[in-house]
């Protein structure tokens, strides 16, 4: 009996050999597989779709090389006319695009969904009324969604109404308005909505980021619907495609310069 165990003992190493020689030389289909497989650095890079070069600005707030420029200071009827496709009335001032009481908000000739959007704007210098009053312009996104524009420096006024707001449903985290007459900037980020089969409601909603004069003030917010001055934005939503972006006349001589955007 000892003898016997004692042979099995020496002929194991020699099976177990013959077993993984085996194994090596069979086929692939045979060969006993590792679950779950042993993970490599190489599963989880990948080279291609390749990532676009583009150039960026050689200063920070200009156009990087994949932007279209709205507004470069100079001829505002080349991507811009008013509600009814005709010229605008708005007039160019020191390089600067200035609203014209009572000549209607002009609009993009180009559409656009998501998107990257860079504009600055100054209220005027000279100082005129107070609350909404006061340096009160806005920038609409697909024409229906308000960023507002407003002198808020040392201005109170309703809190979602500010500059920055998205107007009558976002107040900004902070205030980070200049001085009148100084030029400000927003950096807004936008996805466009999408939208459910009966074509009044959201599927995803429109989703808005908005850095003023570098400061984050909105952190990637939805909103309800359209902006509305009276009534609830969920009674409003319509199914809709690319828009035009809209810049606001509300009465007062806003400015605006270095306007440019890149479609996401």
């Amino acid at each position: 009996m000892k003898k016997s165990v004692i042979t099995v003992l020496m002929l194991l190493p020699f099976v177990f050999c013959m077993a993984q020689g085996q194994q090596r030389n069979a086929p692939p289909s045979q060969q006993k597989q590792e679950y779950p497989a042993r993970m490599t650095p190489q599963m989880t890079e990948f080279f291609e779709p390749a990532v676009p070069v583009i150039q960026p600005a050689a200063q920070v707030g200009m156009p990087p090389s994949d932007a279209i420029v709205l507004f470069n200071g100079s001829d505002v009827n080349k991507e811009w006319e008013d509600s009814k496709g005709n010229p605008t009335k708005w007039v160019v001032e020191n390089g600067s695009l200035v609203c014209v009481k009572g000549s209607g908000v002009i609009q993009t000739k180009r559409k656009f969904n998501d998107f990257q959007l860079h504009i600055e704007w100054k209220s005027p210098s000279e100082v005129k009324g107070d609350g909404q009053g006061r340096g009160n312009s806005g920038v609409y996104l697909q024409s229906l969604y308000e960023v507002q524009v407003l002198d808020s420096y040392d201005n109170p006024t309703y809190v979602q109404g500010q500059a920055g707001s998205l107007y009558k449903q976002h107040a900004p985290l902070v205030n980070a308005c200049r001085k009148p007459g100084e030029w400000q900037s927003y950096d807004i980020i936008y996805t466009a909505p999408r939208f459910e089969e009966d074509t009044l409601s959201f599927f995803t909603p429109p989703r808005v980021t908005v850095l003023h004069n570098g400061v984050l003030i909105q952190n990637n917010v939805s909103l309800r619907g359209p902006t509305l001055y009276i009534g609830m934005p969920e009674y409003s939503v319509r199914k809709h495609g690319a828009m035009p972006l809209v810049l606001q006349d509300h009465g007062n001589p806003v400015a605006y310069r270095n306007i440019w955007i890149r479609e996401l």
